[in-house]
């Protein structure tokens, strides 16, 4: 399998270099998770870190990529389909009557 060494930025791993293996498309996964063990011997603590471009490439493709440190890990992607319907308290868009105001 292919590799790349690719940079880390901010967080625990800032300033080190580490090989990525490369997908099948030759980009590095968009996220990469480091478990860490917990010394007291608890559950281990997850680093994530998102991928980002690093700067222009040849022709001004992208074609590096670094990883930059997300303290908050990966949001949750739930597709956002145009008719899926909004729920919870704000689910009435402004300017709309709801049922319950009669």
């Amino acid at each position: 399998m292919k590799s790349e060494e690719t940079p880390f930025e901010g967080g625990p791993m800032d300033g080190r270099v580490l090989p990525v293996l490369l997908g099948i498309t030759g980009h590095p996964p968009k996220t990469y998770r480091i478990p860490v063990p917990d010394p007291a011997g608890g559950p281990p603590t997850v680093l994530v870190y998102r991928r980002v471009p690093r700067g222009p490439g040849r022709a001004g493709l992208t074609n590096r990529w670094k990883y930059e440190y997300a303290p908050e890990g990966v949001p949750s992607r739930r597709p956002n389909w145009p008719w899926s319907k909004p729920q919870g308290p704000d689910a009435t868009p402004p300017g709309k009557r709801d049922d319950a105001d009669g």
